[in-house]
């Protein structure tokens, strides 16, 4: 298991290991979610960035409006 240490400034350092995995670069925003006991640091990226994320999904048989009450 790989870990950090909170500095006395409250900042943590990213392990190498986790930013190479990741693609992380220096600069980068975080959203940071705190659950129950757990804190994730999810990456914020552009919408250029998630362009053609879905290009393959297929629509087929989601509800429509005229599908709800």
């Amino acid at each position: 298991m790989i870990s950090a240490t909170l500095s006395t400034k409250y900042q943590l350092a990213i392990p190498k290991a986790i930013r190479e995995e990741l693609s992380l670069q220096a600069g980068q925003k975080f959203a940071v979610i705190a659950k129950g006991g757990v804190i994730e640091l999810v990456p914020l990226r552009t919408l250029k960035a998630a362009r053609g994320m879905f290009k393959e999904a297929d629509p087929t048989g989601y509800r429509d409006r005229k599908d709800r009450v």
